[in-house]
């Protein structure tokens, strides 16, 4: 696969952030916290899940779908200009207005001189409490996929998709050297001295296993801070950004409660090294999956 890089060392962004009312603001503020990192010597930024608005899903709204935008739009042009002017690469997730009525999940990918490679639009579409996002989104229509970048071949899967193995294997057979997930999830507050822990757990442990099943860094990207919505109790997003190594050893986190950009350097070298030593995809039985493809047993 034929790369740009001079080096198998790539360091990472991840832009943890909190979101008010305003998406012009929230917009600023990220493309702010963008530039910091690449002046800091990131050279691969991820956003968090639908950075540009406080999390609407909590409720069924119809004005909500008035925060959707097209692609390219407003923000894919903002972190087009913030890629060329610091020749950084930038996963940007966004609530996309494909048509009236037809609207993604959505994360862009743009390589270091501004170029949109592409989109990957969120597959698995959760409907529980508080997060009421098939009232929203359409599942996606792309497929998993891996773009090649200045600084590496990534892939990119958004919150729910990281449930599920299948989805983190299928980017990886494209080739990704990286997986990103950039996310929106907390606690109900109603829960969270009983299963805070226990469901924190869960969501870190099943991305570090992505990264062993795998054999390649995987990125979470969070939010924070306690968000309302019209109904319900709230969310409070436990933030907590991180990257996790080839053998699913955390490399860094972030914060619960604080607005920061964490800043990783992952060695892509590793991933090759891993997948050799611990060779999952060459002793995979391909022969014998076909029951993934039914909803349950025979």
């Amino acid at each position: 696969m034929k790369r740009s890089r001079r080096s198998a060392s790539v360091v990472l962004g991840l832009l943890q952030t909190a979101c008010s009312a305003k998406p012009d603001e929230n917009l600023q503020r990220t493309v702010e916290a963008a530039t910091r990192a690449a002046r800091d010597g990131a050279q691969i930024l991820c956003t968090q899940e639908l950075f540009r608005s406080r999390y609407f899903c909590q409720s069924e709204d119809y004005a909500h779908f008035a925060l959707a935008e097209p692609i390219p739009g407003p923000s894919t042009k903002a972190f087009q200009k913030v890629a060329r002017r610091h020749r950084v690469v930038v996963v940007a997730s966004l609530f996309e207005k494909r048509a009236p009525g037809l609207h993604h999940n959505t994360a862009i990918v743009i390589d270091a001189d501004g170029t949109l490679l592409g989109r990957y639009r969120k597959m698995h579409i959760p409907d529980d409490p508080l997060y009421y996002e098939k009232f929203y989104f359409t599942p996606g229509d792309l497929g998993f996929q891996a773009w090649s970048t200045r600084y590496g071949r990534i892939g990119v899967l958004i919150c729910w998709d990281q449930w599920y193995p299948e989805a983190a294997r299928l980017t990886a057979l494209q080739g990704a050297e990286l997986l990103f997930y950039p996310t929106a999830i907390g606690w109900h507050p109603a829960e969270k001295a009983a299963l805070g822990a226990v469901q924190h757990g869960a969501w870190e442990t099943i991305q570090r296993a992505h990264a062993v099943a795998n054999g390649c860094p995987v990125a979470a990207v969070n939010r924070i801070g306690f968000e309302k919505a019209d109904s319900g109790d709230g969310i409070e997003f436990w933030g907590q950004s991180f990257v996790a190594g080839t053998s699913g050893e955390l490399l860094a986190k972030a914060s619960a409660d604080k607005e920061e950009n964490l800043l990783v350097s992952v060695d892509l070298a590793a991933s090759e090294v891993t997948r050799t030593h611990w060779p999952f995809l060459r002793d995979r039985r391909i022969d014998a999956y076909g029951g993934l493809m039914r909803r349950w047993g025979q």
